[in-house]
């Protein structure tokens, strides 16, 4: 989840909304790379959560990295709740979960480099105190009580709102972990083709992602349960957003959705005020009865764009949002996948091609089929098998044109960070269906075996 956004004076006029969002426009020279993990924490000798309070806790785990290596901490109501360092930050997930928000950097090799240290220096403290880290799309086992809700003003206003408006929102804030990769654009133009292929394209992240078969303690069906979660989340601010792929999309048709999602909060001098389920568009007139009389500052706007969730997201670069939280080859090969897929002209091209002609029920279709079923997924003649594998070709195809090289020169270029993907395309197997093997196999139905055999 984001952290609060600060500055940027009074919103004076309506036209302010979109410019906000076109200021991410860069040359493609100073395009940059911004990767983003999740990873559940528990205490090793029980495999449950861990607390925020405590020897074996977040606030320890926290305090344990600002210490020794250097981390600035984030505080709020007095309590650390997050650390930032070198244009990075560590934040928490409503149910503790760990975040790295990763600094913006030129290449998959930089970022690399940057997940591996932040995972050793993590599994450095958590070692010490009897934690340990696992990288799933959901937690395998424990239940919503038995998650933490950490101490967060913005969480405990959602906490509260999810179960009026969706299913699984509670699941998404406390049991949910994804990987991320944040991208820039050059235009509005450019925004729109990368914004359409990365929500057409978003299903075949899932699949190949795909790494959360369990919830409380048994199989759930489906390969990722954590992006079904997220489809009954709230209708309002989910989803593949048909809307993005109709005639006139761009700055301003974003700004037009957004403003019709319902608020969660206001940030006032360190307080998250209640404004659930009121208008944006109410705040612009004066009107918002959280703050009656008062009008949005550009942080205020800033805020409430990252109040939406679709599959994927703008605010001043695009959020790819559809994978599970996994493994740690696969942390480096989510940003592969979408920097090989977008940030080279011909291969986004190629990309777009696969998937223009697709109607707006097929790629809802996509998204279901692919949480369910993985690379097994059909949906009218198209195999996310074949069309998994296609997509893994364009991006190495564009990974290879980038051309930029790593180990001081020793590796030519970003191609290998696609190894983990090119093994699931040639055995049609992703993480999930090993683990589904594992636990009806050698674990014999036991969940346990799942922490010391896959945790970092």
């Amino acid at each position: 989840m984001s952290i609060p956004q600060t500055g940027g004076g009074p919103i004076e006029s309506h036209d302010q909304l979109a410019e906000m969002l076109s200021k991410g426009c860069k040359p493609k020279d100073q395009w940059r790379i911004g990767t983003e993990h999740e990873k559940f924490g528990y205490i090793k000798a029980t495999n449950m959560p861990l607390p925020y309070e405590g020897d074996v806790g977040i606030k320890a785990m926290l305090e344990g990295l600002e210490q020794r290596f250097g981390w600035d901490r984030v505080e709020e109501g007095g309590k650390i709740i997050g650390l930032t360092k070198d244009g990075a930050n560590v934040s928490l997930e409503p149910g503790g979960q760990l975040e790295l928000s990763g600094a913006p950097l030129e290449t998959i090799h930089q970022t690399c480099d940057e997940v591996n240290h932040h995972l050793a220096q993590v599994k450095e403290i958590a070692d010490e105190m009897g934690a340990g880290f696992i990288g799933l799309g959901a937690a395998p086992e424990w239940t919503h009580e038995q998650m933490p809700l950490m101490p967060k003003g913005r969480y405990k206003l959602m906490d509260a709102y999810m179960g009026t408006v969706g299913t699984h929102g509670t699941q998404m804030m406390r049991r949910t972990c994804t990987v991320q990769v944040n991208l820039d654009f050059s235009s509005e133009v450019d925004m729109v083709q990368k914004l359409r292929v990365a929500i057409a394209l978003q299903p075949v992240a899932t699949a190949l992602f795909a790494n959360s078969p369990f919830f409380e303690g048994k199989p759930n069906g489906h390969k990722s349960w954590r992006s079904r979660v997220w489809r009954g989340l709230d209708d309002s601010r989910t989803g593949m957003l048909p809307w993005v792929f109709e005639d006139g999309m761009g700055f301003e048709r974003w700004v037009d959705w957004v403003l019709d999602v319902p608020m969660y909060f206001v940030y006032r001098d360190g307080k998250y005020i209640d404004a659930l389920g009121q208008s944006f568009r109410d705040f612009l007139k004066g009107e918002l009865p959280a703050l009656p009389g008062e009008k949005p500052l550009l942080s205020d706007w800033a805020d409430h764009l990252t109040t939406v969730f679709p599959e994927a997201r703008i605010k001043q670069f695009i959020e790819m949002r559809g994978a599970d939280g996994g493994p740690w080859r696969r942390l480096c090969a989510l940003p592969a996948f979408w920097v090989g897929l977008t940030y080279d002209q011909g291969a986004l091209d190629a990309a777009w091609d696969l998937c223009k002609d697709w109607t707006a029920e097929q790629r809802q279709a996509l998204l279901v089929a692919s949480s369910v079923d993985g690379l097994q997924a059909k949906v009218d003649g198209i195999d996310m098998h074949q069309l998994a594998k296609a997509c893994v070709d364009i991006a190495h195809g564009g990974l290879k044109a980038r051309a930029k090289p790593g180990a001081g020169g020793l590796v030519a270029d970003e191609t290998h960070f696609l190894n983990a993907l090119q093994e699931s395309v040639e055995t049609g197997q992703v993480p999930a269906d090993e683990l589904l093997a594992k636990y009806h196999g050698e674990w014999g139905g036991d969940l346990s075996k799942i922490y010391p055999e896959y945790s970092y």
